[in-house]
């Protein structure tokens, strides 16, 4: 019989869990890219990357040899991490024993030797502190390939300058500089030939990166990419054939060029096999023995692991698992980070030829000690939304319905919901076991986790009906699905919140200020409250996005006061919770204390709390539970539900102070 039956109902939002914020992050750590090093000195060693909160959000590098052991390859405090475009990625690898890597702490290029004790330095001191950074590292025979990103004294990021190099002990060769941006770069197995992708101002590279072969005379032929086409993870195979991703067709599938024949298409599965290039190292596929490939596709809210017979035909593989990413060829097998709604990410080996299906866990999840009965399942949503002149009139979610299998709720009450608008906004929900989702959830919040039209996963079409129109269409469909939910009578319209953090910190001020009604509490985490500021002062990689997303700058000038949030905070009446780092270069703190000034001066409601140290994004621990915490204590004060005691979480400071139960909406 269910513990509930015993218990005094509780209404949603105040239910006791053991899911607290120090326990979503202890021993909490974020996998990152894999290497399979099968050199003849460390044959079948797996190498992966984890950033972990308890360290400061430092990225350490984990060795797994193949025998089982586990060793962590760089002590406290050396920080494999790398600031290229600001959010980084590809900061190292793996090449015979021997591990290249960027520290984070100067950007400088570093090299531990197979059984060193200490990391040397590569690349020499820059003049301007981590003013020279590098990723996207490939070791080859003649050095290492890498993207490096050279930022002058001034701070312009106009001025900012990304080059492909080759380094040696000789020092660093630029082997390709013109193009605003570089990526990929990759040396053919003939030792001469060498690809890249490559693209300019104002486009970012899932709308037109160019796939560049370079002979050894020097000459350079565009593969793929260009105007309405992306090309990304560009890999040779040992035949000399060039494999890549293109959304040619509105789907990431995969192509490849043999020498002396034209590209062809070989994947098409009617879904996005790849991803947005946000970060350097992503792989979504992994070249196998005998001409098979393995690949990671989406579909219905969830990945499928699949390969590409040397005969032409695809086979699934089974797996227990709704998201694979970072994939590495094994021999016959290969290697990713893999997760599922009751599974934290692990790093999975799996087996292609038959077997067990289900694959070894090299690196496992968390032991949570937690019964499966307070995990709440992800529901795939697709719900009705304005067109907008996009021509698509249905958007998606992952809707978490509250669980917790200790407590019921008074009869008639239903829970509040908070919807969840991931950054990008090119990023997608994932359905992954988050511990940050199931600390609301397991307290009687329902959240939907919004895929608008702009999200990544369902073509680009859907991606693309984001452009001209960001602060119009995310906006229609997060209140689109708010509706829905209420109209389903699933949850509480008198108790609805929005939260997002960069991006989708912006559409939850813009839904605040431009749909008022909707929403009675928000939550902003380094998000964009003035569209022009962000254009006119943000990094390099950034500075022409909004190009496409609301229109040319500064030409479009009056289209970015129209959708800044700043400019409707007369409108502005519901109350909001702001966190921002300190430190961060993507969104500065300005645009977090701007909103929160206007609040201030119309006596709006409202929580800030600014985190020393923190860039974008939360990475140390201590911050990570101040605003999980700080969140949930002000939408209790907001919407008058009681917190458990024996948390001991302290309420958020509420501003200003005794105005607030006269201000809100009652529950």
């Amino acid at each position: 019989m269910s513990p509930s039956l015993h218990r005094a109902p509780r209404r949603h939002g105040s239910w006791p869990t053991p899911i607290t914020s120090e326990f979503v992050v202890r021993a909490a750590a974020r996998l990152g890219e894999v290497v399979v090093d099968d050199s003849p000195a460390r044959p079948g060693d797996v190498w992966w990357a984890e950033s972990r909160p308890d360290e400061g959000g430092r990225t350490v590098v984990v060795r797994r040899a193949a025998d089982g052991a586990v060793t962590d390859v760089l002590p406290a405090p050396w920080n494999a991490r790398t600031r290229v475009h600001e959010y980084g990625g590809g900061a190292w690898t793996v090449a015979d024993g021997t591990l290249w890597f960027t520290e984070f702490s100067d950007q400088r290029l570093y090299r531990l030797d197979r059984g060193g004790d200490s990391p040397v330095p590569v690349t020499p001191e820059p003049e301007v502190p981590s003013g020279v950074r590098h990723a996207d590292l490939h070791v080859t025979p003649a050095g290492v390939l890498a993207v490096r990103e050279t930022h002058p004294a001034s701070g312009n990021a106009a001025d900012v300058v990304n080059e492909i190099v080759r380094i040696t002990d000789e020092g660093t060769e630029v082997l390709v500089s013109g193009p605003d941006f570089v990526s990929d770069p990759r040396l053919a197995p003939d030792g001469v030939t060498l690809s890249f992708l490559r693209w300019d101002h104002p486009h970012m590279p899932w709308d037109a990166a160019q796939l560049v072969v370079r002979a050894a005379d020097g000459t350079e032929h565009v593969l793929a990419g260009g105007p309405g086409e992306s090309v990304v993870q560009p890999t040779w195979g040992e035949d000399l054939a060039l494999w890549w991703f293109s959304d040619r067709t509105n789907f990431w599938s995969l192509y490849r060029k043999r020498p002396h024949e034209a590209a062809e298409l070989v994947v098409d599965v009617g879904a996005d096999i790849a991803g947005p290039q946000w970060v350097f190292g992503q792989s979504r596929f992994a070249l196998l023995t005998g001409g098979r490939v393995a690949f990671a596709y989406g579909r219905d809210g969830r990945d499928r692991l699949a390969v590409l017979e040397a005969d032409g035909n695809v086979r699934e593989i089974g797996l227990p698992y709704a998201a694979l990413r970072n994939l590495a060829a094994a021999g016959d097998d290969v290697v990713c980070v893999a997760g599922g709604p009751d599974s934290e990410p692990v790093v999975l080996r799996v087996p292609l030829d038959g077997g067990e299906e289900q694959g070894t866990v090299l690196r496992p999840a968390r032991d949570l000690g937690l019964d499966p009965a307070w995990n709440s399942w992800p529901e795939h949503v697709s719900f009705p939304t304005r067109d907008a002149g996009t021509g698509i009139d249905v958007a998606h979610a992952l809707v978490y319905p509250p669980t917790n299998p200790d407590v019921s709720a008074p009869d008639g009450d239903l829970p509040p919901l908070l919807v969840v608008v991931h950054g990008g906004p090119t990023s997608a929900a994932s359905p992954v076991l988050n511990l940050a989702v199931q600390y609301w959830t397991s307290r009687g919040f329902c959240v939907a986790d919004v895929d608008y039209r702009g999200s990544t996963g369902y073509g680009r079409r859907y991606r693309d009906a984001l452009q001209g129109r960001w602060g119009v269409v995310d906006l229609d469909d997060v209140v689109a699905c708010a509706r829905f939910l209420a109209d389903a009578g699933r949850v509480d319209p008198a108790r609805m919140a929005i939260r997002g953090g960069s991006a989708g910190g912006y559409t939850t001020l813009a839904a605040l200020s431009m749909r008022p009604g909707v929403f009675t509490a928000g939550a902003s985490h380094f998000g964009v409250a003035d569209l022009g500021a962000l254009a006119a002062e943000t990094h390099k990689f950034e500075s022409r996005y909004l190009d496409g997303l609301v229109a040319p700058w500064p030409a479009g000038a009056d289209v970015y006061a129209e959708r800044s949030p700043i400019n409707h905070v007369d409108a502005l009446d519901t109350p909001l919770a702001v966190f921002q780092g300190e430190e961060d270069a993507i969104v500065p703190p300005d645009q977090a204390e701007a909103i929160v000034a206007a609040l201030r001066e119309k006596g709006v409601p409202h929580a800030y709390l600014l985190f020393p140290g923190e860039q974008h994004g939360f990475r140390k621990a201590e911050n990570i539970r101040a605003a999980l915490d700080g969140e949930l204590s002000f939408y209790a004060q907001v919407w008058g539900f009681d917190l458990p005691a024996d948390e001991g979480i302290r309420p958020i400071p509420l501003l200003p102070s005794g105005q607030h139960r006269d201000q809100v909406p009652s529950p």
